[in-house]
């Protein structure tokens, strides 16, 4: 008998909502049902469920993989589990939703706070999460719409790849955070890294808190912190500052007026 798949039906379409394809996903909710995420999905801006793959397995073990053909070392997962669990999961998404299927893969496009947003724009996103050697190639064929790498390294599987961009759009989401303040002025989200924070007490192991956060003016506050961000950008990320600057020239200096004299008649 196939597995139960979680229904939506009864949630508004324009809540967020992710569904994750693994072979661990306790090791996705250990991740995923604490903090600002966990209440996230308890007050019903975000919804996660997992999908056990190997639940979908008709092997008489429950077997997920194989050797892969060519030889080789390693064992790739086979499609068949994979496919049935796709179809069960993509057969719940209505006609209405805006929904992309994504693999998570060293071999995707580089994840971004530019791809954050742009994957915001979905109602429902289809999180799959690779083991091994990785998936049956076939199932990217057919299925999958967007590979994401989160960054230049290997790592075990999916799932913690699947966490880090759920929470990246989950930030984004109104009504997760407190106010649009608090993400708005995080590091990259507005081109460049943040400026450092001090908080009580003002003087601490003998360092003292910056005197114009202490200041009260406000007008010198956001200078000293656009200046911060700027030179630390400028220092640890040179792309970004660039790519910030060809975004945001300086204006134009005013040129000054010169008066002239009227000639007299002589």
């Amino acid at each position: 008998m196939k597995p139960a798949v979680f229904s939506w039906s009864s949630f508004p379409v324009f809540s967020m909502k992710f569904d994750i394809l693994t072979l661990f996903p306790e090791m996705v909710r250990s991740v995923l049902d604490t903090s600002i995420i966990g209440r996230a999905q308890n007050a019903g801006y975000i919804h996660i469920t997992c999908h056990q793959i190997r639940d979908y397995s008709k092997d008489k073990h429950r077997k997920t993989d194989d050797t892969p053909y060519g030889g080789g070392t390693g064992l790739v997962m086979t499609p068949q589990p994979l496919a049935d669990c796709l179809d069960a999961v993509l057969s719940t998404i209505s006609p209405e939703e805006k929904k992309l299927v994504v693999y998570l893969s060293p071999k995707g496009r580089q994840f971004s706070q530019g791809m954050v947003e742009e994957l915001c724009q979905y109602d429902r996103l289809v999180l799959l999460c690779g083991h091994y050697e990785g998936i049956d190639q076939r199932i990217l064929d057919e299925y999958v719409d967007e590979e994401i790498s989160i960054g230049d390294y290997v790592l075990t599987g999916g799932e913690l790849p699947a966490c880090i961009v759920v929470d990246a759009m989950s930030r984004q989401i109104d009504g997760v955070l407190a106010s649009e303040e608090s993400y708005m002025d995080e590091s990259i989200t507005g081109g460049l890294l943040e400026y450092p924070h001090y908080t009580h007490p003002a003087l601490f192991h003998g360092r003292e808190v910056p005197p114009v956060l202490l200041s009260g003016n406000h007008a010198n506050i956001d200078k000293w912190r656009l200046e911060q961000s700027l030179a630390l950008t400028q220092a640890r990320r040179p792309d970004l500052y660039e790519a910030y600057m060809r975004a945001h020239p300086p204006a134009p200096q005013k040129k000054k007026r010169t008066k002239t004299s009227t000639p007299t008649a002589e």
